[in-house]
């Protein structure tokens, strides 16, 4: 069945919905605004956690609801509910008729269709049995475990969504999604005497559950994440102080996705609170740093057949060869900037407004092998993984820690070291880019992005960095 034979199904059949008086309801109460749409939504979400030897928490929850959003101008008249029924539907359209009263709009033209489909509407909840679950969770520990008489802890979590979303536009078009998102985690804390550290790994996408019961596929996330905490284990204080880094591959671009990606939103430029405001056509970035924001990616974390919006999802050049070029747009700041949307428009769920937000952001290869790049480093940090980090929009300074970090010494990986964090402004940071590695590659498919509170699923990536003279805050006497 289609995404909207499926939608059809769920709204209008199961939940009791008319479709023609939806229609109409939606129809009348957003007529005189700019813009608008009636948002429909089904979710089923599970998630099991196991520690300590044993299952945890197991929980299962199904909401459903719609959320109607009228625009006039800069204003927006939003109303929502937890139930899909036609009285509460009739009293969000009274609601939400005041935003465009007394202005005279013209409705903007409708997104494109598409029959590109970027996933399988599949429900990955149905396809494994409660008890195949907790015994995957379970031999995880197992093996972990056996792996090593130094592990004390192991944690693992399997969390899975199946969302189905039907969006209607003024003019009575409609469009539909089924979106299905797994992800699979892995905690193993080490100990040595009275030291302890951890190492974590964990992945995932818009698929199902099958290939988490692969052996070699579940045993790669032990030992990884096994392998960083050995590492740390090992680690000795980092140092502090301006220095050369180099970024490793795939999810360090969290780094980029944080400090640059939110500030090329395009709320944010309209609005002139990003540090990148009126920077359009100039050099931000070094020479060879091109970025992208691609949506179109398949079965990927952050991916989107369309947006929530009812906009198809698309590659946008953010950055190109250093220049800006573009930001990310939902339907209501293009059309205030006189742009067109990117398919950026995304929201929570049906309780929450759609606003620009990033889908899988990275940068673009460029010419440098990774070996070429640490051979170019007499002295630096060479940052593999991140933790947490945090960035302030306005200005772009941020702070990020890395969960794994080594010396480079003589162009050669050193001795591992804990406690480093990188600090700069996104802005300057891109300039400090003096080499670009030609090893690209995206995240296991783990990220979710907050703004606003809001949060959505997302991706980063990147190749190798060099960057030149950032601060370095570490814990070395």
């Amino acid at each position: 069945m289609t995404a909207l034979a499926v939608t059809d199904d769920l709204f209008y059949g199961r939940a009791g919905l008319d479709r023609d008086r939806t229609a109409r309801i939606a129809t009348d109460a957003l007529t005189g605004g700019d813009d608008g749409e009636l948002y429909l939504e089904y979710t089923e979400f599970e998630s099991l956690g196991w520690d300590d030897g044993r299952l945890r928490s197991a929980n299962f929850d199904i909401t459903q609801g719609f959320g109607l959003r009228a625009v006039a101008g800069e204003s927006q008249g939003y109303a929502h509910a937890a139930s899909l029924d036609e009285g509460a539907l009739k009293r969000a359209a009274e609601t939400v008729r005041a935003v465009h009263a007394g202005h005279s709009g013209t409705l903007d033209v409708a997104p494109a269709g598409t029959n590109r489909q970027l996933y399988s509407g599949e429900n990955p909840l149905s396809k494994r049995d409660f008890a195949a679950k907790v015994k995957l969770l379970e031999e995880i520990d197992r093996y972990a475990r056996a792996k090593d008489p130094r592990v004390r802890q192991v944690s693992a979590g399997l969390a899975g969504v199946w969302q189905a979303v039907q969006i209607l536009r003024p003019d009575g078009s409609r469009v539909a999604d089924l979106r299905p998102l797994v992800r699979l985690s892995v905690s193993v804390v080490v100990g040595d005497g009275d030291r302890m550290e951890s190492g974590s790994q964990s992945g995932g996408g818009r698929i199902t559950y099958d290939g988490f019961f692969d052996v070699d596929n579940w045993q790669g996330y032990v030992d990884e994440a096994l392998r960083q905490a050995l590492v740390n284990l090992g680690a000795k204080p980092a140092p502090a102080g301006e220095m050369t880094v180099v970024l490793g591959p795939g999810w360090p671009g969290v780094m980029l996705h944080e400090a640059v990606g939110h500030g090329l939103e395009g709320d944010f430029n309209r609005k002139k609170t990003s540090v990148f405001s009126g920077l359009l056509g100039q050099q931000v970035a070094s020479k060879g740093v091109t970025v992208v924001d691609d949506g179109t990616l398949e079965l990927r974390r952050g991916s989107l057949t369309v947006d929530d919006e009812g906009t198809p999802s698309q590659s946008t050049t953010l950055i190109e060869d250093g220049r800006l070029v573009g930001f990310m747009q939902d339907r209501m700041n293009a059309r205030l900037m006189g742009v067109k949307p990117t398919g950026n428009g995304r929201r929570q769920s049906f309780a929450h407004l759609p606003m620009p937000r990033m889908t899988n952001t990275y940068m673009l290869n460029g010419q440098h092998s990774p070996d070429e790049i640490l051979r170019s480093v007499k002295r630096g940090l060479y940052a593999v993984n991140f933790g947490g980090g945090q960035v302030d929009i306005t200005n772009g300074k941020f702070v990020f820690s890395a969960s794994e970090a080594y010396l480079i010494e003589d162009g050669k990986i050193g001795a591992p070291v804990k406690g480093a964090t990188l600090i700069g402004s996104g802005a300057e940071a891109m300039k400090q880019i003096t080499m670009v590695g030609n090893d690209m590659k995206l995240d296991s498919g783990t990220g979710t992005c907050g703004k606003d509170g809001q949060s959505v699923p997302v991706g980063v990536g990147q190749p190798t960095l060099r960057m030149d003279g950032l601060t370095v805050g570490g814990t070395a006497g």
